[in-house]
């Protein structure tokens, strides 16, 4: 295993590429970062639930993945900020993701949140990623 620059960006292919493949579920390492997405991935229903775990010793996110139909709940799940090119807006720039229908998840100085709730606290931050 490689040491990767973009862990968010690593966690949300691993998400993309088990979807695409009807995995019923996916074990990655485990950070307050990550945990973030994913709560914010359960609660605007794209993933079915994820739990922080233990294995041999080490702290792992347990992610359940969500199916409509047989078809992946995800339709698609970009990185938009990476560690070469950083992306950061205001509360009143953060983008729509097909007008309110996706999720945009940003990392703001009061933690991770979707657009609409950086626009309802009045926040801005670094775009992480657009979901839908």
């Amino acid at each position: 295993m490689s040491a990767s620059t973009d862990t968010v960006g690593d966690f949300l292919t691993s998400i993309r590429n088990a979807s695409q493949a009807n995995k019923a579920a996916i074990t990655t390492q485990w950070s307050r970062l990550r945990e973030g997405v994913a709560k914010i991935l359960t609660d605007a229903g794209y993933i079915a639930s994820a739990r922080k775990a233990e294995r041999d010793g080490l702290p792992v996110l347990e992610i359940t993945l969500k199916y409509v139909a047989g078809v992946p709940a995800i339709t698609s799940i970009e990185r938009i900020s990476t560690p070469g090119r950083r992306v950061y807006a205001g509360y009143s720039s953060v983008p729509k993701v097909i007008g309110g229908m996706g999720v945009s998840i940003l990392t703001t100085s009061r933690g991770v949140m979707t657009d609409a709730e950086a626009r309802r606290q009045k926040v801005g931050g670094e775009l992480l990623a657009k979901v839908w």
